[in-house]
């Protein structure tokens, strides 16, 4: 799904995970979110699927010819952005990387996501950004 000039254009910290036909899977900083630091199911992700991402593993999908490509990103297992839908496997490519990049920009309100919020992980998700409001 990934080109290589996709992979140069990958914004810094984000690491390819997944990289199917049909799926893209991207990570942010891996090396922080790993189990000691940091839980890893709070490990920033974003994904790249035609049609909704499922909840539940396994089993097959059936979509309707006309289903978008969607790149969600998911700050833990129930706590994400809104989707994002596109019309194309390289429309959503391209819509997953300028996503990517407003992550590690700090441009994305990731404290608007949480119902609970998660001060020591706001901070740190803030010094790995560079966000500074």
């Amino acid at each position: 799904m990934l080109g290589e000039a996709d992979r140069e254009r990958l914004a810094g910290g984000w690491r390819v995970w997944s990289d199917a036909e049909d799926r893209l899977v991207l990570a942010y900083r891996p090396d922080v979110f790993d189990g000691t630091g940091f839980d890893a199911a709070c490990l920033p992700t974003l994904y790249v699927t035609r049609g909704r991402r499922s909840r539940r593993p396994g089993g097959r999908r059936t979509l309707p010819p006309d289903a978008p490509w969607v790149v969600t990103l998911f700050l833990e297992p129930d706590v994400s952005a809104p989707a994002r839908e596109f019309d194309s496997p390289e429309a959503a490519v391209d819509g997953a990387l300028e996503f990517a990049a407003e992550f590690a920009r700090g441009d994305v309100d990731y404290r608007s996501l949480y119902q609970v919020p998660r001060p020591d992980y706001f901070d740190r998700l803030d010094e790995l950004t560079g966000r500074t409001d």
